[in-house]
């Protein structure tokens, strides 16, 4: 799957971020945070910005909730995983899902997102901006996920 012209990667949630790699340029990746309106994923916007990138195929982050979460925050984090579940499926989008445990095995990362953005910025040195401040973590990891479907797909 290596050959695709541009892979989806999604870091879900309601801070998550999206990405798009384009293997015939491996330095590069787009990397936005999720659009979100009044505390949900923007579908809409979400949708419409998935399509005008039109991926061959996207890969989502498996996620679950978190021990001693609370339920309010729970139901909105599972909102959001399956608003960018919606979406993709809604866009005949075929997609694969791996757990944070796998994708960042492959890296050898630890569950330190700020590893995670150093690794983006070296990775995809042409495009380093999209990681530059402490906050683009989940773009860092969205990007990531997509080199990792790109490497092992």
């Amino acid at each position: 799957m290596s050959t695709q012209s541009c892979i989806l990667g999604i870091d879900p949630g309601l801070s998550g971020a999206i990405s798009f790699f384009f293997p015939a340029s491996p330095d590069r990746v787009v990397a936005e945070d999720t659009p979100v309106v009044d505390g949900r994923v923007d579908v809409v916007t979400l949708a419409a910005r998935i399509g005008q990138m039109m991926p061959s195929f996207a890969i989502i982050e498996n996620v679950h909730s978190m021990p001693k979460q609370g339920v309010s925050s729970t139901f909105k984090f599972g909102m959001a995983f399956g608003a960018v579940q919606g979406v993709v499926g809604a866009l005949s989008i075929p997609h694969y899902f791996v757990t944070p445990q796998v994708w960042k095995k492959h890296f050898k990362l630890s569950a330190d997102k700020e590893e995670a953005r150093a690794l983006a910025l070296q990775r995809f040195p042409a495009t380093g901006f999209h990681f530059s401040r402490k906050k683009d973590q989940g773009r860092a990891e969205a990007a990531l996920i997509a080199l990792y479907a790109h490497e092992v797909l």
